[in-house]
């Protein structure tokens, strides 16, 4: 396995501070935010030093009932390739459903689901990394995630599910102790028990990230400090293996580079830490990992992908289209859920299309939260802003204010602009002309 040391995650923010940030071996980019043909200077810099650049999907769905996208598998291979890394990454989530398989519409989730552990969907969850295994240059590695909510009836803890999913497709482990505190803290899952239970030799890397609790639900936020449990529980996992990577995540609300730079040290020290007391750990933990013994080999998956299929459309539905939770799921926190699945969706929206909070100005996160109560996501989130306008286009009808009326020209000019096949010339002439179709039309 390959020593990637102590890594943070790239991002456009904070690109200048990594580059000047002492004692980086390696960056993360998140994939679908890089184009091979347009690697920014920075990701460019950092590789011609010796960094290491890692890629990791967050858009292809593994855990998901159908087969992952051929396209979306060529696409991430393609970012491997321009990036020469030597791995690329994904998750252990679904993050679509509905179609054919469950014979109803198709949904977008927009973020990262867990899928039950079951052996239905771990039968699934194996073929689905085979095919990306076969599709990608470079080894995988999948990830653990972070989970509000839990699916009633599953046969398999998170440490027993990881070690089958490793121990039948060979992928490697990408395993986040911050996504294990959240799961403690929201499912009251033990994180030394998933430790114990992980196939240690599998681990590729190391995530850790902060968050926060808000009425007893612990968020993922990504935007927060490092808490002293996450650092415990890589402290835990250093005692029991010496990890090939470490890295910061940090997604938004970025400190000043001395505050990223303290975290880094306190993540070496949590490393250190561990590995001072692996070699007892290692002498009291003899023996192989604890094993589920649900290990099956099955000649047609398909059965098995249609009842995960007809689960996840359920749960996704409920989430985002306010259809009834199905029975067993726990309601309070499913409803958090969608609470953070809308608000994710403004949040990226105004992100891929900044121009509509500064249109809409103070309106513009409650008419999005309106519209997401309506109107599921059902493409990506450049889809999501353009139906968002079209459908608040559409209710607005006629207005009598003045500025009202402005900031609908501007948002019709917006949509319009980027609604057709190619971008509306600016040509004066072709201008006057669609002006001109405009004015006849009304007659």
């Amino acid at each position: 396995m390959e020593r990637l040391g102590t890594g943070i995650g790239w991002r456009p923010e904070i690109a200048r501070d990594i580059e000047r940030m002492p004692g980086i071996d390696w960056v993360e980019v998140v994939a679908e935010n890089v184009c091979p043909g347009h690697v920014p200077q920075s990701l460019l810099r950092l590789r011609d030093r010796g960094v290491t650049v890692v890629p990791h999907g967050v858009a292809l769905g593994l855990g998901g009932a159908e087969r992952p996208d051929a396209g979306r598998l060529e696409a991430l291979a393609e970012r491997a390739t321009a990036l020469r890394s030597p791995l690329v990454t994904e998750h252990i989530a679904f993050v679509r459903a509905g179609g054919p398989l469950s014979a109803s519409p198709r949904l977008e989730a927009g973020h990262l689901l867990p899928v039950p552990r079951t052996r239905d969907a771990l039968d699934v969850l194996c073929e689905n990394v085979r095919i990306a295994q076969d599709a990608l240059p470079v080894p995988l590695a999948v990830e653990n995630i972070a989970a509000l909510f839990s699916w009633p009836g599953e046969e398999m803890s998170e440490g027993q599910f990881l070690y089958d999913l490793a121990d039948r497709t060979g992928v490697r482990l990408l395993i986040d102790v911050a996504n294990l505190h959240t799961n403690h803290v929201n499912r009251g899952e033990d994180p030394a028990k998933a430790l114990a239970e992980l196939p240690l030799e599998a681990i590729a890397y190391v995530h850790v990230a902060g968050g926060v609790e808000r009425d007893g639900v612990w968020h993922d936020s990504h935007a927060h400090p490092v808490p002293r449990p996450v650092l415990d529980i890589l402290t835990d996992l250093a005692s029991r293996v010496s990890p090939p990577g470490v890295l910061l995540e940090r997604d938004e609300n970025f400190p000043e580079p001395g505050e990223l730079e303290r975290e880094l040290t306190s993540i070496r020290e949590a490393v250190e830490k561990g590995a001072a007391a692996r070699s007892t750990a290692q002498a009291k933990s003899s023996g192989s990992p604890s094993h589920s013994g649900s290990v099956r080999e099955s000649g047609s998956c398909e059965p098995a992908r249609q009842r995960v299929a007809l689960a996840q459309a359920a749960v996704l539905s409920s989430l985002v289209a306010g259809t009834p939770v199905p029975e067993g799921f726990d309601r309070v926190r499913m409803a958090v859920q969608a609470r953070a699945l809308a608000a994710k969706r403004a949040d990226v929206v105004a992100k891929v299309a900044p121009e509509l909070p500064v249109m809409l100005g103070r309106r513009y996160r409650a008419a999005f939260l309106a519209h997401a109560q309506k109107w599921p996501m059902t493409g990506g989130y450049r889809q999501d802003a353009l139906d968002f306008v079209e459908q608040f286009l559409l209710a607005s009808g006629q207005r009598e204010r003045q500025d009202e009326q402005v900031t609908l020209r501007e948002l019709r000019e917006w949509w319009l602009e980027r609604s057709g096949p190619v971008p509306r010339s600016r040509r004066p002439v072709v201008r006057l002309a669609r002006a001109t179709r405009r004015v006849l039309l009304r007659r």
